[in-house]
């Protein structure tokens, strides 16, 4: 049987047959091939659609459009050419008139498709290239992969036919339908709590037992769906047998007998109790534990519902323990459900940690043509799985010690499927028990139910692992008693000593998804952990860490643990570690102190938690040792991509991490930002509001400016304010309306907790910071939008009173705007500012004055000048747009784009960089010319 590389080959040479390659005709012929030849789908007549209909919306009539092809099961759509359409790039013109790339043909059709068919992925094919848009990030560029090239790239278009998607569709609803029911025990067996006499059901003691109990019971409906105890449905009968006041006591004896070895128990125990299996590990090991009286509906739950209901034995126990402890979380609760990290996510940080490594040594196992061979290697494989061990030092329920666990196991199985071979007999030594073992998975959760939880999902996947092992082996051996799962621990990780649970020359590696806590919401303990963790070689906290995420402490206190060891590390971070100023702040010292090195890196992308009503969370994946590291690195953004360095921007670039800086480092003007009011909103007058003023108070008319805001500026709102810096003595009194304006803001700046701000409570009239700019200025907003290619900005009349935080510079010319409105200085900007979410923050000290001005002649000033104005020509081109339509990406004018790039190639020769240099070069370059003009040392 050939290969899935020699299959690739034989269909290329197949496809690269002139005569092939027509749109109409051969296009099913050619899918159908690929899909069966090389990616092993015989019943492909059934796997993917073809001509499926889509009604579509055009020149308000709706008529149907045929979608080439459509894979349900990979939510995958195709877009397929003749081969004489040689440029998939350029627009084709449709039946209704419009010019269309194939691309964004299909991208309508998909536009118009029910949510639950919307795709994952759009291909778009000429027989020629296969041109891959991922739409996680549909604005992005594709992956094309060339038809001769398919050998040598066969992996990439394996999406097509991911057989694991469907099990984890199928496992993330069994998890969750099994999260529900928890909660409905959950709650009945509250009621049940609370109906004791003098109960109070926050007592710590009875939260405890409460949270314990549901962590048994669901054990117990697991063991029962799993034949655990022998004989089905065990449990389950052992309830239905008792009226619910018999329940309880039942309880009580029942978990003692499981902690008890067979051989301990009392002689004369019933056989109804005798014939549960001796648990151990700790699961039943607590006896003071409070247990309520059952309740009708509460054995009715169990026996029925989650009992005879329910199958538990196929549940992802990666999936059901995070979904178990967020169902009964309190703060999960209140907010309104269920969460989880995706097992597509948590793949995002092991696979490049380790797996991926794992996998391709496995793979060359695999192919191996002498048998004695593989079968020796596959046993040398085995002992190095059992050896790895992996630490996660804020496992919550245990997701990602859960899934590597699953993981190794089952390549595990995969090497005992080869040294057993085709003819397994019946196996009764451990000669084949799992190597891989749950002791060396580690974990610190500061949560003591969540610890629960963790220890719960490690035996699930060891069970459901074990019963895959022996349909492997014939091993006749039971999974009971259970080995003990003390590896995972209660406390704060940021105040524990690692080298309590495990030295770090033990340890392979530590991964997860440590508390994203940004500055303002830190509380006292948080901050103090800060305090604690990020010092210096003196042991003196760094001043320069007041403001950063709470996530960077694992950074530090990771790195400072692998110090000198081989031990590699992946965490999850909010992208705020890699942005802005916090940049210098966090890895300065990682660097410094620890030869932080970092081997793989995602750059920033949306967080899947799987929550209700999740909010979009931007992430950063970085993978790092300590030491210096020759391999080559990946950076995933989103497609991976071989680099020879990562810095902590997560840029192929050198080390040189931007500081915040008082004054520019290059010689232009300063910046500033804008008047703040602190006023309520009382000096500042609606354009609505205007005619009022005229009317019934028309002394204020001459004291009545217009003002301007980031949200004014791109959006062209029009308002006003009352500026009443040189107001007469005496006037104000002559103004009623505006006197009850000033009582207002008398009245809300003394409500502020500020000192400064009471203190101008003194003084209504006034703007508690005036920076006018004096001069006409240049206006940039402090937050835009990340999907614009440029940040609006505006030339303004000194009339015009800026408002915080708009930033200005003053005395601007189109120089500065041309410079300012680049894709140079964009690019700049991108790396270093910092974000509101995932939105641009511009700010003067760590964008504008760290930003290096080229060493330009007369000429190239007198050009910038040119193509500057040009982008203002192009603007008044559309008078009754607002900057925030002109520049978004979708409906940018076509002379205002191309205005831009001309002044874009007027910059980028100003710096010495030609048309074609790409914004990683260009970054490259603004970065050589920061360190030289900084003459910094990182």
């Amino acid at each position: 049987m050939p290969t899935r590389k020699q299959a690739a080959q034989a269909f290329v040479k197949t496809w690269s047959d002139s005569s092939k390659g027509r749109e109409d005709a051969d296009r099913q012929s050619f899918w159908n091939d690929l899909l069966q030849r090389v990616y092993g789908i015989t019943n492909y007549y059934n796997y993917i659609e073809y001509e499926k209909d889509v009604q579509v919306q055009a020149d308000g009539k709706i008529t149907t459009r045929r979608i080439d092809g459509y894979i349900p099961s990979t939510k995958v759509m195709i877009e397929m050419k003749g081969k004489n359409v040689n440029d998939l790039s350029k627009p084709i013109k449709q039946s209704g008139g419009d010019e269309l790339t194939p691309y964004e043909q299909a991208k309508r059709y998909a536009n118009h498709l029910p949510n639950s068919e919307q795709p994952r992925w759009i291909i778009v094919s000429n027989f020629s290239e296969f041109d891959i848009h991922d739409m996680e990030d549909p604005l992005g560029d594709p992956e094309i992969i060339r038809l001769e090239d398919l050998p040598q790239k066969v992996k990439v278009l394996e999406f097509l036919v991911n057989v694991d998607q469907q099990k984890i569709i199928n496992e993330k609803k069994l998890s969750v339908d099994a999260g529900n029911l928890v909660a409905k025990v959950y709650d009945e067996l509250t009621k049940a709590y609370a109906a004791g006499r003098g109960v109070d059901i926050d007592d710590p003691k009875i939260q405890q037992s409460l949270n314990m109990l549901i962590v048994r019971l669901v054990f117990l409906m697991y063991a029962d769906d799993s034949n655990l105890f022998a004989r089905d449905n065990f449990f389950q009968n052992f309830i239905e047998r008792r009226e619910p006041q018999d329940i309880r006591r039942g309880l009580i004896e029942l978990f003692k007998v499981l902690d008890q070895p067979e051989e301990e128990r009392d002689p004369y125990l019933s056989d109804e109790f005798n014939q549960f299996a001796y648990v151990n590990g700790g699961m039943f090991s607590n006896e003071n534990i409070v247990i309520p009286q059952f309740t009708d509906e509460l054995k009715r739950l169990i026996v029925e519902d989650a009992g005879a209901g329910f199958d538990w034995s196929d549940i992802s126990p990666t999936i059901f323990g995070a979904v178990f402890e967020s169902t009964l979380n309190p703060e999960t609760r209140r907010s309104g459900g269920m969460h989880y990290t995706s097992i597509e996510n948590i793949h995002k940080v092991i696979d490049p940690l380790f797996l991926n490594d794992l996998h391709e040594e496995f793979d060359k196992i695999q192919n191996m043509g002498n048998s004695n061979q593989r079968t020796n290697r596959a046993r040398e494989f085995r002992q190095k799985l059992g050896k790895l061990a992996f630490f996660d030092p804020a496992c919550g329920s245990g997701n990602f010690l859960t899934e590597t666990y699953l993981s190794l196991r089952k390549m595990e199985n995969e090497c005992l499927r080869i040294i057993v071979g085709e003819n397994p007999t019946l196996v009764t030594s451990t000669e084949y028990n799992p190597l891989v073992k749950i002791q060396n998975f580690y974990g610190i959760e500061i949560n003591d139910f969540a610890v629960a939880v963790a220890r719960t999902a490690m035996w699930i996947a060891e069970s459901q692992m074990w019963e895959q092992t022996k349909d492997i082996t014939y091993a006749n051996q039971n999974f009971l008693p259970l080995d003990s799962n003390d590896s995972i621990y209660e406390g704060n990780a940021l105040q524990m000593k690692w080298d309590d649970i495990i030295k770090p020359y033990e340890l392979n590696y530590i991964m997860g998804n440590p508390p994203f806590v940004g500055y303002k919401y830190q509380n006292k303990s948080q901050k103090e952990d800060i305090k604690h963790i990020y010092r210096d070689e003196n042991n003196k906290p760094f001043k320069s860490t007041k403001k950063i995420d709470y996530v960077a402490c694992w950074f530090f206190k990771a790195a400072e643990f692998i110090k000198g060891s081989t031990t590699k590390v992946s965490f999850v971070s909010t992208n705020s570690i890699t942005q802005g100023d916090l940049v210098y702040n966090i890895w300065a010292p990682l660097i410094k102190l620890f030869s932080v090195n970092i081997l793989f890196a995602y750059r920033t992308f949306i967080w899947n938690n799987e929550a209700k009503n999740k909010a979009n969370v931007h992430v950063v994946i970085i993978g790092f040792n300590s030491g210096v590291s020759s391999d080559s690195k990946i950076i995933y953004d989103p497609n991976p991509k071989m680099v020879k360095h990562i810095n902590p921007y997560l840029l192929d670039a050198p080390t040189v991490m931007v500081r915040s800086q008082t004054d520019p480092i290059s010689a232009t003007k300063s910046m500033n930002i804008g008047c703040l009011a602190s006023d309520g909103g009382n000096l500042i007058i609606d354009e609505s509001e205007i005619e009022d003023f005229k009317k019934n108070d028309p002394l204020s008319v001459k004291y009545i400016k217009r003002v301007m805001g980031g949200v004014d500026l791109l959006r062209n709102g029009v308002r006003y304010c009352l500026w009443l810096q040189n107001v007469k003595p005496g006037e104000l009194k002559k103004m009623p309306m505006v006197i009850n304006r000033l009582k207002r803001v008398k009245e809300h700046r003394l409500k502020s907790s500020k000192d400064q701000t009471r203190e101008m409570a003194n003084v209504p009239y006034l703007f508690q910071e005036i920076r006018l700019p004096g001069n006409d200025y240049l206006a940039i907003p402090a937050t835009s939008s990340e999907r614009r290619d440029y940040i609006p900005m505006k030339l303004l009349s000194k009339d015009v009173i800026p408002l915080f935080p708009l930033s200005t510079i003053p005395n601007s010319t189109l120089y500065d705007l041309g410079i300012l409105e680049s894709s140079t200085h964009m690019a700049w900007m991108r790396i270093v500012a910092g974000r509101l979410k995932s939105d641009y923050r511009y700010s003067s000290k760590v964008v504008y004055n760290t930003f290096p001005w080229p060493n330009i002649n007369v000429k190239q000033k007198f050009e910038i000048k040119r193509t500057a104005q040009g982008i203002l020509d192009a603007r008044n081109n559309y008078p009754e747009s607002s900057l925030a339509d002109l520049y978004d990406p979708l409906e940018m004018p076509i002379d205002l784009r191309k205005a831009h790039q001309s002044n874009d190639r007027a910059v980028l020769k100003s710096y010495g960089l030609k048309p074609t240099t790409t914004e990683a070069e260009v970054v490259q370059q603004l970065f050589k010319m920061y360190e030289k003009l900084t003459k910094q040392e990182n």
